[in-house]
């Protein structure tokens, strides 16, 4: 007899790779369709499989998800099985008519994605003008139609210094919760390595973040820290919901996610390269069968045993959250050094590493091929920490970028007193 799994409960759903954005920092590099991607009806077998799985909530991705002519019906079917669907976007485009028609199908949250806190900063990001206008034109239709909407934000050197300014535009849009992510190098984002932060800027970084997560937690906003986001630093409670026990506590991939392609792939995570990480397709077998039986969706479940930190290396391996945090999120480090298990963006090793006075950073020594959810590899090194940095990376970020709003600090000032 069959045994029945539970071990998955989220899935992210990439019904096209086709997309009217063209995003500097998009890890499946995303425009035109992939070839034969599912049909509608192999979409409606999906949906079932993937709630006789126990899948209890999907969100549908792109590409942007839109762009596939049948996107309602799929979204329908999902929460006629049963399932919370919710949807990811980058909101060029959305009309009121839309927005309406997505709240009859069934969908229940949107989040929207704003990477400036002006147009200049978001379009230059997103690869088209008007793109920062259409998207909060979105959450205003998202809104009017009674959709609850959130926001993501991806956080590199161009939008870092604009965080602030972003929590209040989205803020006063009406999003009610936001999920930050850093940047890391898949797809295009291998390809402009020059927008992503050093792991020594977390330094400045990690203030920031908290600073906006306190002024948010009181005005009603909910953070979700993305998967590569703190690691045991002094905000990590506040950063990940400010209860005891909401510290990063190992990868979920393939443990409590699902990441589906739209020919079909499956991987544990959405996020994970392509070439390293598809258990199956479901075109070739069941998707209870991809579940249970590949390696590739089954390696988070050797956490807490003797075998559980096999993978690690580097600093990694050494560090005393090691056989806790298993080298932190496998999409972030993999898509660094081609491997997991060594994550250069650790709020706490930055911390240790300044400690001793070292710095690392990274350098790009083999590029990426030019495929959805690939990866290149960077070397990372270590060096004194005031030692020059190279004349020919502009990007650089510090706190001194970082664009405050003015009337912040009186406020913060009177909330303080008030406590």
């Amino acid at each position: 007899m069959t045994k029945k799994y539970r071990r998955v409960s989220y899935a992210v759903w990439e019904i096209t790779l086709k997309c009217n954005l063209a995003c500097s920092h998009c890890g499946s590099r995303a425009g035109q369709a992939r070839t034969k991607e599912l049909s509608t009806e192999e979409a409606f077998n999906l949906v079932r499989q993937l709630a006789d799985v126990g899948i209890k909530e999907v969100t549908l991705i792109g590409g942007e998800a839109f762009m596939r002519s049948d996107w309602l019906e799929i979204a329908k079917a999902v929460t006629e099985a049963g399932m919370i669907c919710g949807m990811t976007t980058g909101g060029f485009g959305v009309s009121l008519e839309t927005a309406r028609k997505m709240k009859e199908a069934g969908i229940k949250t949107v989040s929207v994605s704003i990477d400036g806190g002006i147009p200049e900063t978001h379009d230059r990001q997103r690869g088209k003008k008007g793109a920062w206008h259409s998207a909060f034109r979105t959450m205003s239709h998202l809104k009017e139609v009674g959709i609850y909407f959130g926001c993501n934000t991806q956080i590199n050197r161009l939008s870092a210094s604009e965080f602030p300014i972003i929590y209040e535009r989205i803020r006063d849009a009406g999003a009610r919760a936001w999920q930050i992510q850093l940047t890391v190098p898949m797809g295009n984002a291998a390809d402009n390595a020059d927008m992503l932060l050093q792991p020594y800027e977390l330094l400045d970084i990690y203030p920031m973040l908290a600073r906006v997560a306190k002024r948010a937690k009181q005005e009603g906003v909910r953070i979700q820290a993305g998967n590569n986001i703190g690691y045991y630093g002094p905000y990590e409670r506040l950063l990940r919901g400010s209860d005891e026990w909401t510290f990063w506590q190992g990868c979920g991939a393939g443990l409590n996610t699902l990441g589906i392609e739209a020919d079909g792939k499956i991987k544990g995570c959405p996020s994970l390269p392509t070439a390293a990480y598809t258990g199956g397709n479901i075109r070739d077998r069941p998707l209870r069968e991809i579940v249970e039986q590949t390696e590739e969706l089954k390696f988070n479940l050797k956490a807490g045993t003797e075998q559980g930190t096999d993978h690690m290396w580097g600093f990694c391996k050494t560090c005393e959250f090691a056989e806790l945090c298993r080298g932190g999120c496998s999409w972030t480090a993999h898509v660094f050094f081609d491997r997991r298990g060594n994550n250069p963006y650790c709020h706490h090793r930055a911390l240790k590493q300044a400690q001793k006075d070292i710095r690392e950073r990274f350098y790009l020594k083999v590029k990426a091929k030019g495929n959805p959810f690939d990866n290149g590899e960077f070397v990372i090194i270590e060096e004194p920490f005031n030692a020059p940095l190279p004349e020919n990376d502009l990007l650089h970020f510090n706190s001194d970028h970082i664009q405050w709003p003015e009337n912040w600090q009186n406020s913060e000032s009177a909330y303080a007193l008030a406590k």
